[in-house]
């Protein structure tokens, strides 16, 4: 059977002794089982090949029942998800995983082999849509107060608890908890510290398989017995499944019906109400043009951790107990540790596997579980396969337990909005999806270049990285883009997730940058996000960004945050022209930020320690960097030089900043090199302290080789420092000499020594400056200018 694992599930079907259920409503046999949950996937194969039911009815939405048969095709690859969603507003959506080891997937597939009807009995997508997200908005204005307005998916597996009364008795407080955590109730009782230990041994792990399905019911009824009573949307969801088996009993006959549903739900279709009492509960559906469709899904998306109610704690341990023979779950399990482990780069021997399956055993006895589980697995195997280091089984930890496996749905499935949008783009700029390593260059010039680039990009900003763009930082001064293209699996299922922001790329990434603007810490990740509005060429989410930005930026006087939020907008500014994007709003705030960043710098460059300093001497070179690219004008310039000066004038100025902010101002040609000179040869007297001459050492010097080079007066100055040092001063700075001349390229380092012993400098293939180069240039320059610019050569 497709996606029932191996020939040995057949024949343990086959032999495996009776599994009884519950008798419901007519005698219809009720299997209540966890979602997502191997064990009970086994014994409810066993219990359908004895039943041999007349129709199968599954906890699922009841007006997607019409692509139950797709499961079953070729294409069909679990784990996916089915997926319903208003084709108005695709972002409400509504999803229901399942795996090949989920109990409703195993009876969907073997309904489907065996020819026997399968369909779903829970409410109608749309009532789950209405529960789960906000009226529109006209709708909202008729029937309840204002709100903000805000839309969130909540799934009602996540949907968080609600506190207890202040003054709530013990009867209520068990009642509560017994609503939160049924499963923990169930296992505290059995002396287990977890729920999921005490079902992972009676079900899904039970070597003993027996009436599993009536216990299962037995214990729900009394725990039901001391619940609150279940919401209006549960008690609406058990009345619709109880009239859905009510008309399958009376349609089947004499031959049984097979009803698989959540265990909590069981008690409740036991019960026998008056069919107009439950039609009375269900609420009537708003009218919605819904789409429902099958979507792959991941092992990652099934676990309990990434946010999934109904998910599990390890994935990838159930899809191995679904696959493995119960005699085999641990040496099998144990040799994929061992497996990973060596794919890390360490030994792992025989006999340590061994000895690791030796006190597996031994601690599942101590322990007085039947079978050892993967928590007895993983404290033999850090034991015996680690060397006792919980470091190595970090590293392989999630894939093992978690899993990375994707699902894939057949051609003929409907496509949800975004991945169809994505083909198409695909199939216009003739983009094959490959999962191998595949260069692409794009001339931003043509319009199929600037198209791709622009996909790359979007899908980039919903968390779909397809392309991987090389030199990011060196192409942005070109027409130019270098991408690595590379299709993985999981980014359908990306896309699927992404539905919560548009149902086209362009719209989903506008969304997600909306979202990301609210989120930005800081303003130099906001001005990051604006820039990334403009590349993916969303004016309207640029422009909602750069109202936050002025907004932000008009609020604070942090001069880092300021300086560093300059670069990515003279980016904008700078190469905009590349993407016919309008830069207009953004130079007005350049300048703006600029401004205030040079009025704030001179106060946040004073008493600053070591760590705060390096931080702003990097920011304070990058915003010099950013204002030269933007070409600002002489009156935003002679703002900053002033700013500038009274950084590095001012006594109580970090030493460091003050030797950046002296190296801006040389430069740039703020100060002549005599008064530079003078500066240096002050902040390296014998009078300054060491480290306060070291600090303004480095930020003069660090990344300036060219000035030492070609300047005779500022080498005789750091000269005369060195030779003035004592032997221990001397030792103290030689680590800041060295990291500020191994900046220094080999080149750089040549002419250096040239020029500090008096030797002329060679150039390429030795060749030597003429002597009379300063007389000569300016005549080979306008010669060049002139060929340049298209006029004649003086």
């Amino acid at each position: 059977m497709t996606g029932m694992g191996d020939s040995d599930d057949k024949t343990a079907i086959q032999e495996a002794p009776r599994v009884g259920a519950a008798k419901g409503l007519g005698g219809a046999a009720l299997f209540g089982v966890r979602h997502h949950g191997p064990g009970c996937a086994r014994d409810l194969l066993r219990a359908l090949e004895e039943l041999q039911p007349a129709e199968i009815l599954i906890e699922g939405p009841s007006d997607a029942s019409h692509l139950l048969p797709m499961a079953a095709e070729a294409g069909m690859v679990p784990p996916v998800a089915l997926l319903v969603y208003d084709e108005s507003d695709p972002a409400q959506a509504v999803f229901w995983p399942f795996a090949r080891f989920s109990p409703e997937w195993a009876a969907i597939l073997w309904g489907l082999k065996a020819g026997v009807p399968v369909r779903f009995i829970d409410l109608p997508a749309a009532l789950v849509l209405n529960e789960r997200f906000a009226p529109s908005e006209e709708e909202a204005a008729e029937e309840a107060p204002e709100t903000d307005g805000a839309a969130t998916e909540i799934p009602a597996e996540e949907a968080p608890p609600s506190p207890p009364p202040a003054e709530a008795s013990p009867e209520e407080l068990l009642g509560l908890k017994i609503r939160q955590d049924p499963i923990g109730v169930l296992a505290e009782a059995a002396g287990y510290e977890d729920g999921e230990s005490w079902w992972l041994d009676l079900i899904e792990q039970n070597p003993e398989p027996g009436p599993i399905f009536a216990a299962i019911a037995e214990a729900m009824s009394a725990l039901r017995a001391a619940a609150p009573p279940p919401d209006a949307h549960e008690a609406a969801r058990e009345a619709h499944m109880r009239l859905a088996v009510a008309e399958s009993v009376k349609a089947a006959g004499e031959r049984p019906v097979a009803v698989v549903c959540g265990a909590w739900h069981v008690p409740a279709l036991l019960e026998s109400r008056p069919q107009k009492d439950d039609r009375a509960l269900i609420p009537k559906a708003a009218k919605r043009k819904l789409v429902a469709t099958w979507a792959p899904w991941s092992f990652p998306r099934l676990a309990r951790n990434r946010g999934y109610g109904a998910g599990v704690e390890a994935p990838g341990w159930l899809d191995h107990l679904w696959e493995t023979p119960p005699e085999q779950i641990a040496i099998r399990w144990l040799a994929r540790i061992a497996a990973a482990i060596r794919a890390e780069g360490n030994l792992v021997s025989t006999a340590s596997l061994i000895e690791a399956t030796r006190l597996s055993t031994a601690l599942a006895a101590l322990r007085g579980r039947p079978t050892p589980g993967f928590e007895e697995m993983r404290e033999a195997a850090v034991a015996c396969l680690c060397e006792g280091r919980p470091a190595i089984w970090n590293l392989i930890s999630e894939p093992l337990l978690i899993g990375a496996a994707v699902g894939e749905i057949p051609e003929g499935a409907p496509l949800t909005p975004l991945i169809a949008d994505v083909q198409r783009w695909q199939k216009k700029l003739k983009l094959k999806p490959e999962a191998l390593d595949k260069p692409k260059s794009l001339d931003l010039r043509s319009k199929t270049g600037l198209e791709t680039s622009t996909l790359l990009h979007r899908l980039k900003v919903i968390g779909v990285p397809w392309g991987r763009l090389e030199n990011a930082g060196r192409s942005r001064g070109t027409f130019r883009e270098n991408w690595t293209l590379r299709w993985e699996p999981d980014f359908a299922v990306r896309l699927v997730e992404a539905l919560a922001y548009g149902s086209t790329v362009a719209e989903a990434a506008a969304g997600k940058l909306a979202e990301s603007f609210a989120e930005a810490q800081s303003l130099a990740a906001l001005a990051e996000l604006v820039m990334e509005a403009l590349t993916i060429q969303s004016p309207a989410a640029a422009d909602k960004g750069v109202a936050l930005l002025e907004r932000r930026a008009a609020e604070t006087g942090d001069a880092p945050g300021l300086l560093a939020a300059l670069p990515p907008l003279a980016d904008a500014l700078r190469y905009g022209g590349a993407r016919a994007v309008n830069t207009e709003r953004l130079d007005s705030l350049f300048r703006a930020m600029a401004l205030r960043g040079a009025l704030s710098l001179p106060y946040a460059a004073r008493n600053l320690d070591a760590e705060a300093a390096g931080d702003l001497r990097d920011k304070l070179r990058a915003a010099e960097a950013a204002l030269n690219l933007a070409e600002i004008d002489a009156e935003t310039r002679e703002i900053w030089i002033s700013s500038l000066r009274d950084v590095a004038d001012h006594e109580e100025t970090s030493p460091l900043i003050a030797g950046v902010a002296a190296q801006i101002l040389a430069e740039s040609g703020a100060i002549s090199p005599e008064d530079m000179a003078l500066r240096l040869r002050r902040a390296l007297s014998p009078g300054v302290p060491v480290a306060a001459a070291a600090g303004f050492f480095e930020g003069f010097f660090q990344g300036g080789a060219l000035r030492l080079i070609q300047d005779p007066i500022l080498r005789e100055a750091v000269d005369g420092w060195l030779l003035e040092l004592d032997e221990e001063n001397f030792i103290e700075s030689l680590p800041l000499l060295r990291r500020v001349f191994s900046e220094f390229d080999a080149a750089e380092r040549k002419r250096l020594f040239a020029a500090l012993f008096g030797k002329p400098a060679s150039g390429p293939a030795g060749l030597v400056a003429a002597p009379d180069l300063a007389a000569v240039w300016p005549r080979h320059e306008a010669r060049i200018l002139g060929l340049l610019t298209g006029g004649e050569a003086p």
